[in-house]
This record gives structure tokens, sequence and C-alpha cells, in this order.
């Protein structure tokens, strides 16, 4: 049984109850119901009741929607995670089924008493309104980033009056063709003037549209993992920069009076790299202490997970047997793009990867910037290739069928048609230039192996410079996809921040997965470092212990033994 004041300390975790008084929380405290539900018992199931409000005091659950004779799992909640509101706040039916992944306990609260608190309690409502809109907001999105193991805990767009505000001068612009239908009905009915109209009309419209579409595609997500914030401009720009929450350093936030009226605001994270900045989100002060509770819940799991495995050094030292470890899911990793097999022996001969702009070589990955670049830096050779290589061709076929040329006219020595001379000398040092261009671009690589992050710039027959970082010292990263041709063809630059420097991937294709690719390989080294120092300097502590408890009586004996003086 979990005593009340225990159930106090565990909701002023959760950020749905800050800012109720003492009283509030001793109430709901008193109201919750002690549930226990086994390893894979259904909590409540899809288009059942909404009748209760339920909060994890321990273990875990998967939430799961059947849609279209497919199951789509929308999260796995944790300890301190809720669920069950979003049906009792819109009364509808559950949108999903929840199943217990571990021997659970959960707090319930019953239909009636969320509602009453629902009602009384206005800070109640505006944290709930903070959960409610990001998880409304997650299950419309599907980020193709996202881990499996990966939870969307907050998600937010900007406040609605920044819309607004930048609606107001395409909204203006509908004077103008409001103004020339004007003249076109009653002054002047020229087709000119129509047809003014009814350009300027759509210019207006389509600019209106464009607004509300650059609106919405701004995001600030936290999830059990990082915090980050995608930004986007149709056609010329796309970035997503993230923080895992463990580089958080503070949370804090900036309002105006303008925002101070509307309940709006800047919520600063800031990490080891720099801040990431959520600009005009509704509730910022729920949302800034819905972060904290992550950010925390994350340094608590560290040093908890810290204590078992110390504990469990302890007890393989004394010779004790050591408890089983419970199951838990491998963390996902983006899976990399298929290999394909080359359909052409001659390829696999002369080199398969020579083209490729991606490929991997052991547990390495190698990139090469985008076809958009080669384009730009061999254009001419290309072009002039091709145009003397058609002169040459039909120099040649007119050979073939005018009787009067010759490919080799009679005479002294060895001798060529002149025009096929001129083509063919023209087009070897063309042919030798885009070879150049194309291996130019080829040797420029960047690699990502299992231990470090490497930009190879190397000339043809010339220098070659190599930059590297540890993946241990990447401190964050992000990417930026600018320009029409960059979100047409998807290529971008990727930024990885090591200490005071940056190293940028410049131009490769996808920088949203060659990001991911890094973030996995960088967290994945990190972890594997951490593990062995922290191991390391757990067993040397498990030790130290380990002999003072074994000697403990000794020393005991030795003090209870020595002869009493005086």
């Amino acid at each position: 049984m979990i005593e009340t004041p225990a159930r106090i300390a565990f909701l002023k975790k959760i950020h749905l109850f800050y800012g109720l008084e003492e009283d509030e929380l001793e109430a709901i405290a008193e109201e919750l119901k002690e549930v226990f539900v086994s390893n894979g018992e259904v909590v409540f199931e899809q288009e059942g009741r909404s009748e209760s409000f339920y909060m994890i005091y321990r273990g875990s659950v998967r939430i799961v929607r059947k849609q279209q004779n497919k199951e789509i799992q929308l999260a796995v909640l944790v300890s301190s995670d809720y669920f069950g509101e979003m049906g009792l706040i819109a009364r509808r039916k559950r949108s999903g089924t929840v199943t217990a992944t571990s021997d659970t306990t959960l707090l319930v609260l019953s239909r009636e008493d969320f509602e009453k608190h629902y009602k009384r309690a206005t800070q109640l409502r505006l944290n709930m309104d903070v959960a409610v809109r990001s998880r409304k907001l997650a299950r419309t999105l599907r980020f193709k980033w996202l881990r499996r193991d990966e939870v969307i805990y907050f998600l937010a767009r900007k406040h609605p009056i920044v819309l607004y505000q930048k609606l107001i001068p395409p909204a203006l612009a509908l004077i103008v063709p409001s103004s020339l239908f004007y003249a076109y009905a009653f002054i002047l009915s020229y087709v000119i003037v129509a047809l003014a109209a009814v350009l300027s009309l759509i210019a207006a419209v389509g600019w209106i549209w464009w607004t509300v579409v650059d609106w919405g595609n701004d995001y600030y997500i936290v999830t059990n993992q990082r915090v980050v914030w995608l930004e986007k401009v149709i056609g010329l720009y796309d970035s997503r920069q993230e923080s895992p929450l463990s580089t958080i350093l503070s949370v804090n936030i900036e309002t105006t009076q303008l925002g101070r009226i509307f309940d709006f605001g800047n919520v600063i994270v800031r990490t080891w790299v720099g801040r990431i900045p959520f600009n005009h989100v509704t509730h910022p002060e729920q949302a800034q202490h819905m972060i904290e509770e992550y950010w925390n819940r994350t340094k608590e799991q560290a040093t908890s997970l810290e204590k078992e495995a110390m504990k469990n050094a302890i007890r393989r030292r004394l010779g004790l047997s050591v408890p089983p470890q419970p199951k838990t899911d491998a963390p996902a990793q983006t899976s990399p793009p298929p290999k394909r097999k080359s359909a052409v022996a001659l390829l696999r001969l002369l080199g398969a990867n020579t083209l490729k702009l991606r490929y991997e070589t052991g547990e390495s990955v190698i990139y090469r910037k985008h076809w958009v670049v080669l384009l730009f830096q061999a254009w001419m050779p290309f072009i002039g290739s091709v145009v003397l290589l058609f002169l040459l061709l039909g120099r040649l076929i007119r050979i073939i069928f005018d009787p009067n040329i010759v490919l080799f006219p009679s005479g002294n020595g060895f001798s060529l048609d002149t025009w096929v001379t001129v083509y063919l000398l023209a087009f070897l040092p063309f042919l030798a230039w885009l070879g150049y261009e194309v291996l130019d671009w080829s040797n420029d690589k960047f690699e990502v192996t299992p231990e470090q992050i490497i930009d190879i710039d190397r000339k043809p027959f010339g220098t070659e410079s190599r930059n590297a970082a540890q993946l241990e010292s990447i401190l964050g990263t992000n990417y930026i996809r600018e320009g029409i041709l960059g979100n047409l063809f998807n290529y971008g630059t990727v930024y990885i921040t090591v200490g005071g420097t940056k190293l940028a991937f410049e131009d490769v294709m996808d920088p949203a997965t060659v990001q991911s690719d890094i973030d996995r390989r960088r967290m994945a080294r990190k972890a594997k470092q951490d593990e062995a120092r922290i191991s390391a300097e757990r067993e040397r502590m498990a030790e130290w212990l380990a002999t003072y408890h074994r000697n403990a009586r000794d020393f005991y004996n030795e003090e209870e033994n020595k002869p009493k003086t005086g």
C-alpha cells in the first residue's frame, strides 16, 4: 500500500500537478486507487469507455492502435508517465489499447474525481492543456527520424498570434485585386484589367496559403531522449537542431507584455553546445516545467541505474547471487538504406563505389556530395564532350554515306580526315577534363567510423586534407537544407560541433539521415566508453567495500581485545 505522503511526493514530480496547493495535492492523493497489473495484462482496450485517468507509479505499458487491420504502436510509457486523460477530456471512447509490458503499479483516478479537480483547479487545466495539445499533434504527424524506442512528450508549434501577424501583409494585398475588379466593373472595362485582377488575386491567395503552411512547418519537440527544433521554409530552407536531454544545462522562459496577455513566450533550452529556442509557444511556463520534468527524470534514471549496478558489483565481490536484470528492448537504430547489388560486372571491376553517394565498407559509412554538386562542377566539360562527340559521330556517318569523302585519304604515310582529326583532338581534352572533375568530386568524402568522423578532401594528383574528430568529442549536430535545389533534391549540410570548432559534411544527400547516422554512432560510442569507465570505477569501489565488509568483524574484535588502560 502506497502511503499518502509517498503519493503526494510522486504527484509533485509530474508536471500536470505543478502549481497546485498542498491541500489540493492531498485531496487527489487520497482519491487515487492503487491497481496492480501483471505483465501482459490489458489495462483497457480500444473503443472501450473512458472511465479513469491512470498514472504509472512503477512499471511500464505499451499503447497500440488498430487501424485498417494494422497495429500501430503509439508509445511505450514508463514510471511517472500517465495516460487516459484524452478520452476523459474529449468525452470519447478509448483511441488505443494499453497493455502492461512488466509488472506494473498504477494510481487510478475515477472519471468523477478527475472532472471535479479539472473544473476546480485552473492550474491543472493549463498543465493538462499543454500535454493534450502535444499528444494530439504527435498523433497526426510522423517523423521518420524518430527512433523506435523514442516517445514524444512535448510537441508544439508557434502561437497562432504569430500566424495572424504574418497574415496581415498578404491580407492587405487583397486590396489590389479588389480595386482592380472594382475598376473593371465600373471604370475601365478592359480585358487587361480583369486579367491583372485575377493574377493579383491568385498571388495574394497563394501568399496567404504559403504563410499558413510555413507557420505550420516549425516544430519544437522533447522526447525521452532529446530536445529538437525543426524549422522549414517551403522550397527554401530545412533544418533540424537537436541535443540529448543529458546535455541540458538550464530551461528558462522569456516573455513580452503581449505574450503575458495572450499567454505565449520563448522557452530557452541551454545545452553544452548552445541554446535551442522554442519561440512563441503557448503556455510557456507549463512548457518549461514539462521539459524540466523529463530532463530531471533522465538524471534520476541514470543515478538509479548506477546505484543498482553498484549493489550488483558488491554482491559479486562478496560471492552473493545477483538478481536477474529485467529485459529491456535494445535501443532502436536507424536502418541504413538497403544495399543494392551492382547489375553490371564491369562496374564492380572498375570500382562500383566510385559514383555512389552513400556506401559502407566494413563498419564505416562513407558519404559523397550530391549529384547536383557534380553537375555544377562538371557542366562545362560535360557539355563540351557531348557536343564534340555528336559532331564526331555526325562526321563519321557522313563519311559512310558520302562516297566523295574518305576517312583515310590516299597519300604518303598515315592520314585521317581533317574534321575527324579536329573533333577527336578537341574531344579528348574535354573528356580528360570531365574525368578530372568526376574524380575530384569522388575524392571528397565524409566518413563515419565506429570511433570517429572524417572529412577527406583530396585533389586528383594533388594534395589531400583530412580533418577528423572522435565521436565522443561531438557536443551536438544540426543540419541545414537551403534553397530550391536543396529542398527539391533533398541535400544539405550537416554541422558537427566539436569543442570550439565545427566540422561540416557539405551537400550530402538526405542530411537528416546522415545526422541520425552520426548521432546513433556517437551515442553508442559514448555509452560504451562511459560504461567502461564507470564499470572500472564501480568495481574498484566495490572491492574496497567488500574488503571492509569481510574484515569488519576482525577490526571490531581487535578493538575489543585491546588491553584497557587506566
